[in-house]
This record gives structure tokens, C-alpha cells and sequence, in this order.
């Protein structure tokens, strides 16, 4: 066989790679825009005069590096579908979809890590804070800084996220039956000392919902890499393979990709949109004593969105695989019995 792949599988296999490299691209250039006040993408298109820009500052070199990393996000997976030889296929499969779910995985783990230690560390300082102990062992200036949604964000929860990071590049497998028994843990301890010993407090149901919107968000991506999720099956199951492949690559193609791709435009759109604003301003809620992780809470739609999308796309290259086996392309080719 020396003629390319067909043309509708190295489509797909485009739209895999390219989606990762591009959802990569954009979320880290929100943080650089709204964090380090990078120009953006948009000022070198301006000044290149290929977009009005009355609206943008000077690109500068920062603006132009932007603009290079999300051609290169769509340029370099059309290089390697153009190289693409039909022998070398399903080894490329094989390597970007290990190279997706290992990513993937990657992106779980530091979030886990991350929530456990967020948790636990800001419940305990809104406790000692509430009860006084904060002022006495950490000075009443510490103990006031503490106090600001930013400061605390800055210094205690950003730390903890890079530990969490740092600990996900060893420890990628995570069951989260931990998370959800910390998440009964947390509870029973809200009604012992309510019916026991008459206490509560706001951090205390500020934990549960924090750690239970982990679980929901970041265990999808999980449940999807482990191929866990429960289908609404009526007629999949009396699918052949071939088809049923077909059906999983189209589905996560139009369906899976698309809801991903909207949740991170509309979140992530401009500094106002509804994720960046409350993670740009450190929001917390109401209530002045309970947990300051509100904001983190809306950065974990990022996660989800991010892991999800990164998820689909080493999905579709897994039944990409199974199409272009020898096994699939017999069958395909195996003629009709009358």
C-alpha cells in the first residue's frame, strides 16, 4: 500500500492535534493577557494591518510571540498530516493518543492535588481566624494580610497549586474514591459539631461544595479517559466495531469538541467574561469568615473544559486506530455473505 491515508481519517487526525495544540495556545495566552499584560495575538494582526487597530496598543515582540504560537498551534499538526505515510500511520496514532491521555491525565492529577491541599490548608486558616488563634501565632499585620482574598491567593493558594504540579509529575494515577471520602469526611465533621457540640461555620460548608465540585468537574475526564461513562445506549451496542468506531470519532468531532471549545471562548473571551473576571479579582463569597476559593471554583470549569477537550481528542485517535487496523480494513473489505 503506497497511496496516503484516506483523506476523512488524516481530517480527524488533524482535528485531534490541532484542537489540543490550539486550547493549550489559548488558555495559556489568557493567563499571559490578563496576568502579564501581554499585548496579545489581536495587536500583531494590527500591526501587520490585517485587522483595524484602532483598538490595540503596540504589539511588540511579546504580541508577535502570541501571534506565532497559535499559527504554529494549526500550522505544525498540517505538516505532520502532509508527511503523513500510510506505514507510519497507526504508529503516529499510537504515540499522539498516548502523548493526549498521558497529558490528560497530567492535567487531573495536578487538579486534584491541588484542591486537597487548597482545601485543607484555607479551611484550617479560616478556622484559626475565626477563633482568633490566627492573630496570636502569626501577628496581627500576617493575620490581617491573610484577611485579603489577594494576598491569600497569591501567596498560599498559587504556592500550593505549584505543589500540586510538581507532585502530579510523579503521581498521575488518582482514584477519586479519595476525594469523595474526604468529601463524607468533611461532612460528618459538619454534623458532629452541629448536633454535639452546636457549631458551625461557614468555612465548614464552603469545604464540602468546593471539594464536591471537584469531584464532578475534574472525575469526568477522569471517567472519560478510563471510558466510564454511561451511554444511552439503544442501538450502539448491536453495532459492529467498525461502525461503532465511526460513531465515537464523529461524536467526540462535533459534539465533544465544540462544548469544550464554547465553555473556554465564553469564559475566557475577555477579562469580564465569567471565568477570568472572578479569577482576576480573587472573588470569594458572602460570607466575610468562610473559605476564599470561590474563584478557584470558577477556574475549575477550566480544568474540566480543558481535560475534556484534551480527552476527546486522544478518544477520536484511539478509534482512528481501530479503523485503520488490519483486523477493521479486513472486515470492511470481507465480502457480503447472501
Amino acid at each position: 500500500m503506497t497511496n496516503r491515508p484516506p483523506a476523512i481519517y488524516l481530517a480527524f487526525y488533524y482535528i485531534a492535534i490541532a484542537s489540543a495544540l490550539a486550547s493549550l495556545v489559548f488558555v495559556f495566552n489568557n493567563f499571559l493577557l490578563y496576568s502579564f499584560e501581554w499585548p496579545g495575538a489581536y495587536s500583531a494582526l494590527a500591526a501587520l494591518g490585517i485587522i483595524d487597530g484602532d483598538d490595540f496598543g503596540p504589539a511588540g515582540f511579546t504580541g508577535f510571540l502570541q501571534l506565532a504560537a497559535f499559527i504554529a498551534a494549526f500550522a505544525l499538526p498540517a505538516y505532520a498530516v502532509w508527511r503523513q505515510s500510510p506505514d507510519s500511520f497507526d504508529s503516529a496514532l499510537e504515540k499522539n493518543e498516548a502523548r493526549l491521555r498521558s497529558a490528560a491525565a497530567y492535567i487531573i492529577s495536578l487538579a486534584f492535588w491541588s484542591v486537597m491541599f487548597v482545601g485543607i490548608v484555607d479551611a484550617t486558616i479560616s478556622f484559626m481566624r475565626i477563633e482568633g488563634f490566627l492573630a496570636a501565632l502569626a501577628g496581627n499585620d500576617l493575620a490581617s494580610n491573610i484577611g485579603r482574598s489577594v494576598w491569600r491567593g497569591s501567596y498560599i493558594h498559587i504556592p500550593l497549586i505549584v505543589v500540586g504540579a510538581l507532585i502530579a509529575l510523579k503521581y498521575r494515577g488518582i482514584n477519586f474514591v479519595w476525594l469523595a471520602t474526604l468529601i463524607v469526611v468533611a461532612e460528618l465533621l459538619i454534623v458532629i459539631a452541629r448536633f454535639i457540640f452546636s457549631y458551625e461555620q461557614a468555612f465548614m460548608g464552603d469545604l464540602v461544595r468546593f471539594w464536591y465540585a471537584a469531584l464532578f468537574l475534574f472525575a469526568s475526564a477522569q471517567t472519560l479517559i478510563e471510558e466510564g461513562h454511561v451511554r444511552v445506549d439503544v442501538v450502539y451496542a448491536g453495532l459492529p466495531e467498525r461502525v461503532k468506531a465511526w460513531v465515537n470519532v464523529a461524536g467526540a468531532a462535533i459534539l465533544g469538541l465544540p462544548l469544550c471549545w464554547t465553555i473556554l471562548m465564553r469564559g475566557l473571551w475577555e477579562k469580564t467574561s465569567v471565568i477570568n473576571s472572578p479569577l482576576l479579582n480573587f472573588e470569594t463569597s458572602q460570607s466575610g469568615f468562610g473559605m476564599y476559593v470561590k474563584y478557584l471554583m470558577a477556574g475549575f470549569l477550566i480544568v474540566f473544559a480543558f481535560s475534556m477537550l484534551v480527552q476527546f481528542s486522544s478518544f477520536m485517535l484511539t478509534n482512528l486506530r481501530k479503523l485503520v487496523s488490519p483486523e477493521q480494513q479486513a472486515e470492511a473489505n470481507a465480502p457480503v455473505e447472501a
